[in-house]
């Protein structure tokens, strides 16, 4: 069975030089720290400046190693640049497009590019949409879970949710941040917690705002297992019945709509993985691992083929015969 990774994250090599460039408009540097390179944000935000991320024969060597065939390269979510300035924001989005695709193009057998958008600007996301795909044949975006404290399903964000279902363009929803969280800065809280937290109302709001009904073409799966949103569906879909302010834009049960979403693979322990699965189908699980960052799957495939009760056709969906399929518009048979 093949084996297609659709979270799995660069930094390239034109970002870190940008970096080095112009760490004041960057707002980031690289430093050294224990004989190894960090990216630092001037938010706080610290993390390895793992080889894989710029150097594609690392990032193959660690496919290899997971017996994963294929992966969807996104751009690492601090690349995301929500809060600089317009001409910053789409500066920096279209050189790290154009650098994922370069690095994708590298090994197409096993690489395919994804691109970020300019979020805070919907316009100029909406024309670097327009571009990729024009230019780089995109078939997947990563945007995140909410933009500079505004969730992805607000209204403000509507023309660029139009233009990927219009485009069959498909959505990795992705918590962002690069510092500390009120109230999550012990223990790194801030992603044990807040990044599943951030990832269900970014889905609450896509289900209990319309917006899955309003574009039915619009195809989005939810980074880490759907965050917390599998696991309060039946608290969800009571308040949708008992509650009026629950049913303000849609008439249709929360339980309904969690499989007009899609779901990575990334809860790290295959009981909860099982329970997604049983719970939404293998037809809208995908396979990811977060690469390379720390809180990613250490070996993705394994998690899933831990599964005992799971069929291999249902393996076989999970790992890139059903959802990754469908998604990418190719066979991974």
């Amino acid at each position: 069975m093949k084996a297609v990774d659709l979270h799995n994250h660069v930094f390239p090599q034109a970002a870190v030089d940008a970096i080095a460039a112009d760490r004041a408009g960057m707002m980031a540097e690289i430093v050294e720290r224990g004989g190894r390179r960090w990216v630092q944000h001037d938010q706080g935000y610290v993390y390895p400046l793992a080889e894989e991320f710029y150097d594609p024969a690392a990032k193959k060597a660690v496919l290899d190693s997971w017996r994963v065939d294929v992966a969807a390269l996104s751009p690492a979510p601090p690349l995301f640049y929500y809060w600089a300035s317009r001409e910053r924001a789409v500066a920096v989005a279209r050189m790290v497009n154009d650098a994922v695709a370069e690095y994708a193009a590298s090994d197409p057998a096993r690489f395919r590019p994804m691109a970020s958008l300019p979020m805070t600007y919907p316009d100029a996301a909406v024309a670097e949409l327009e571009r990729v795909v024009r230019e780089h044949g995109i078939k997947g975006v990563i945007l995140g879970t909410s933009i500079e404290g505004t969730n992805l399903a607000d209204e403000r964000f509507r023309p660029v949710l139009r233009r990927c279902a219009e485009l069959g363009v498909w959505i990795l929803a992705h918590p962002y941040y690069v510092g500390n969280k009120d109230g999550l800065q012990q223990y790194y809280l801030t992603n044990l917690v807040g990044n599943p937290v951030d990832t269900l109302m970014c889905g609450t709001h896509l289900i209990l705002g319309g917006v899955l009904e309003q574009l039915p073409d619009l195809k989005v799966v939810l980074a880490h297992g759907g965050g917390l949103l599998p696991y309060l569906v039946g608290r969800l879909t009571h308040g949708h019945k008992v509650r009026d302010e629950a049913r303000v834009n849609t008439a249709t049960p929360p339980a309904e709509l969690l499989r007009r979403l899609y779901y990575d693979s990334i809860v790290f322990d295959p009981r909860p993985l099982d329970y997604l699965i049983e719970l939404v189908g293998a037809d809208r699980v995908v396979l990811g691992s977060d690469a390379p960052f720390d809180m990613g799957d250490p070996d993705p495939r394994g998690t899933v083929e831990k599964i005992a009760r799971l069929s291999a056709q249902q393996r076989s969906q999970v790992l890139g015969s059903g959802a990754a399929a469908e998604l990418m518009g190719e066979s991974f048979d």
